[in-house]
Order: C-alpha cells, then structure tokens, then sequence
C-alpha cells in the first residue's frame, strides 16, 4: 500500500488550492501523514493521531538547524521592519534613482536580478538581500510585489545550482563521492551545468520579463491591481540611505564571513543555517546602533518596532515549520522513494533521462524540498549511469533542474515562503503567478532532454 503514502501531500496541496489557507493545509497534511504512520504500526491507535501530530511538530522544532531557520525568519521579520520604518528604504530608493542606478522598469528589474545573481552563496540569502534591497523600487515605479517575488525566486535558485561554489555544491558531491564513475564528482557536476535546461530557460525567461517589460496570465492581473503587503513602506518618510545599506551589507558580508568560520576556511562546506542566523543578527544589531547614535529611534520605540515585525512575519514562520514537520513525516512514509518508482526499469533508454527530471519535478512539488529530492534521486540515478552507460552530467543536470522545478511550483516549499518574505508578497500569489511560468520552463526543458537524450544515448 505504499501508493497512500503520496495521500497527504495531495491533501495539502487540494485544500491550499480549495480553501487558499496555507497553515490549515498544512496542519491536515501533517495530522493525516501520522494517521498512516499508524496505521502502519503493528497494533495501531488511532486516538493518539493529534497527540503524534503536535510531537511530529515539536521533533522538527527541536533540530538545531530547524531552530535556526525559524530564528532567522523571525530576526528577518524585526530587521525588515527596522531598515523599513527607520525610512532607511525610502532614502535608498531616493538615492538610486537620483544616481540614474534605477530609472526604469527595466533598470529596477536588472538590479534585482544582478543582486540575486551576485549573492550566490546561499539560496535564502540571495533572495532575502534582493528581496529586500528591491522592495521600496517596486513600490516606487508600480510594480507589483508579485513579479518581485518571481523575479528573487526564479534568479537566485537557478543561480545557486549552477555556479556551484557554495553548499548546494558540497552537498551534491558529497551525493556523488560513494559511487565509482568514470569521471570524478566534481567533473561531473561542473559538466552537468551546460545540460541543466531548466535553471538555463528560467533565467532566460526572467532576463526576457525585465527587457520587454511585459507579463502575462495571473501576474498581468496581478500587476493591474498592484495590490502590496507593505503599504506601510510607501509613506514612511525619507531619512538615511545608510538605515538601509549598512545593515544590508552587514547581512551578505556577516554570511560569507560565517560561511568560512562554519567550515572551517571553506564555503563549500559552510552550515547555511548557522551563518543566515548569525549574520541576520549581525545585521539587526547594526541596525539598532545605527537608530541610536542617529537619534532616530529611542530604543523602546526600536524594539517595539522589531517586534511587530517579528509579529508580521509569524505567519509565515508557521508555514515554515509546518513544511519542515510535514517533510520530516513524508519521510518516513516513504513518499520520495514512491515517486522515484516512476522510473522503472522497463523504460526505453533515451527515456530515462527525461522521467528521471519529472520524477525530480513530482518528488519536489509533493514534498516541498529540492535537497531531499536530490538525496533520494541521485542513489537511483547513478546506478541507471552504471548499467546503461548514460552520460553522467546529463543524468545528474536533469535530477538536479527536476528538484528546482517541482519547488518553484509547490505552495508547501520553504523556499518559496522564503520568497514571500523577502517580497512581502503573499504566498499564494506568489505560487499562482510564478506557476505559468514554471511551467513553461518545465515543458520547454523536457523538450530539450528528449532531443538531447536522443542525439546522446538515442
């Protein structure tokens, strides 16, 4: 019975879309995953299914690296609303487009995707600086919070997975470092970029949105209604550019910096949780020496400040750790491993290639990770190189871009919640415009690997 097991994703996933409330869907996916856990217990009770869920949620709560993770959502949320009503982002806005730096719509959109492009470190950071560095730019030249979020979400994953000089990297090769191939882990992930479609076509059609200026489906209507979260942000006055700046280059500088502290003198090998928290918090106490030696804020006003932005971000932090337990529950059930079965044996060979990146695509979208995607795939994957002679990067490439393009579509994503915060969008939103083009790139790269694997393996 091991099909049940893609039951609660499915649940999520139909009430989000039914109800459009993302903690409900959630908390039911999660309360239905540990009714099978049960189920599948020897001598099942199904009166203890509530009690299981709460300490399903308390487990994941408990990891450190998920503590971090809700800890820097939150300090994320006190450093926003500080920079924020400070006036720190408006005199930055301000002085761009006095410098002619942002004059445009299409300025506004190169500098946010050169900011992701640049901040490749790191895939929350890189979309948390230039979600928050293009904020108050949006506002300013009528742009919808909305193409934002898109532009940080589709620039700055695809980025991370293929320059490669960074945790998703070390990871990957540490995937690749127990099997005997014919080339060494490095050689094949550097060889994969070339063949990675999907990161290739999305940056494409983000570059091609911010030259024509021009959107379509949901995000057209979106930008008509021009609807914001930060309403606040558009009538905070002027002040410092510095309210802004230094604390933002506190955050990417403090994360490099903890990068190479956490691993001991290599990025590669740095916590990305250890070093988002440390340096959020760098960065929040910049911020709060910068209000006082101003005289722009009294602390009390400062820390009441931070916490309502705390508060205005607790949502989303729910969202975050509901994911987190939900994933932590698909995982025993097995889920990853089920969809991964799509890849069966009795394929024809120039297939394989092509269902090994939907298989990516599926597995990511119904559990809400790429990482977890990769760890499940990349065992199965290998093995198909070893006994039909496939070629290895273009195996590990269409893995690799499944896992981006089943994130970029899924409402139960961190890293799409992430998004959300950095753009102060809302997180259905987010999903329901970015999703077109997802899946634009997602059918234009299953294209390219069947014409590929033909010309390759064929």
């Amino acid at each position: 019975m091991q099909w049940m097991s893609i039951i609660p994703p499915l649940v999520a996933i139909i009430v989000v879309f039914w109800k459009k409330e993302v903690i409900l869907a959630l908390f039911l996916a999660i309360l239905c995953a540990e009714a099978l856990l049960i189920w599948q217990a020897s001598d099942p009770n199904w009166l203890i299914t509530p009690i299981n869920t709460l300490e399903r949620i308390v487990d994941v709560a408990a990891s450190p690296g998920n503590t971090r993770i809700l800890m820097f959502s939150l300090l994320v949320g006190a450093l926003l609303a500080l920079i924020r009503d400070s006036g720190g982002i408006a005199a930055t806005v301000n002085w761009l487009v006095t410098k002619g730096v942002a004059k445009s719509k299409r300025q506004v959109g190169s500098v946010t995707m050169v900011t992701g492009i640049v901040v490749f470190i790191e895939s929350n950071l890189s979309v948390l600086t230039a979600g928050i560095f293009a904020r108050g730019l949006f506002d300013k030249f009528k742009m919808s919070r909305a193409r934002l979020a898109y532009i940080i979400d589709s620039t700055c994953a695809p980025i991370c997975i293929l320059i490669l000089l960074n945790a998703w990297g070390a990871f990957i090769i540490g995937l690749l470092d127990s099997y005997s191939l014919p080339q060494t882990s490095a050689e094949i992930l550097w060889g994969s970029v070339p063949f990675n479609f999907y990161a290739l076509i999305t940056l494409a059609i983000v570059v091609y949105t911010i030259v024509t200026d021009k959107v379509h489906g949901p995000m057209a209507a979106e930008e008509a209604r021009l609807t914001t979260e930060d309403s606040v942000l558009t009538t905070t006055k002027a002040s410092k550019a510095r309210f802004m700046i230094l604390p933002l280059l506190t955050l990417v500088l403090g994360m490099v910096g903890f990068m190479f502290w956490t691993g001991d003198g290599s990025l590669a090998n740095g916590s990305g949780s250890k070093s988002g928290l440390y340096a959020t918090l760098m960065a929040t106490a910049v911020a709060y020496i910068l209000l006082i030696i101003h005289r722009q804020m009294r602390h009390l006003h400062i820390v009441e400040t931070a916490f309502k932005g705390m508060g205005e971000l607790l949502p989303v932090v729910v969202i975050v750790l509901f994911s987190l337990a939900l994933g932590a529950s698909l995982k025993l059930l097995g889920t990853g491993v089920f969809v991964a079965q799509i890849v069966g044996e009795f394929l024809p060979v120039y297939l394989i290639v092509p269902t090994l990146f939907l298989a990516g695509a599926i597995m990511s979208f119904t559990t809400g990770t790429s990482w977890g995607t990769f760890a499940i795939l990349v065992p199965l994957g290998v093995p198909l190189i070893e006994a039909f002679g496939l070629p290895p990067s273009l195996v590990l490439a269409a893995i690799l871009g499944g896992g981006i393009f089943g994130d970029h579509c899924s409402p139960i994503s961190d890293t799409t919640a992430v998004s959300s915060i950095a753009a102060g969008c809302d997180l259905l939103t987010h999903v329901k415009t970015q999703m077109p083009y997802a899946l634009t790139a997602g059918g234009l790269t299953l294209v390219a690997y069947l014409v590929t694997s033909l010309i390759m393996i064929g």
